[in-house]
């Protein structure tokens, strides 16, 4: 069974904002996906045994903040 975490990440506005995001969010070990909806500013991460703390770590590290 696959988990399914939701995040709003508001700073986002851009292509450049979705790759950052996906490309660190991406690397996390247990994720199979990242979709980012710039409209909605909605990060929606799935996989196995997703880390919420350390989803959260690779969006401030690519420069916003999830809430």
């Amino acid at each position: 069974m696959s988990d399914t975490l939701e995040y709003t990440v508001s700073g986002m506005s851009c292509g450049h904002c979705e790759s950052a995001v996906k490309e660190e969010v991406s690397a996390l070990e247990g994720v199979a996906s990242v979709d980012v909806d710039l409209a909605t500013k909605l990060v929606v991460v799935r996989g196995e045994r997703l880390d919420d703390t350390a989803i959260r770590a690779a969006i401030d590290e690519a420069g916003y903040e999830a809430s």
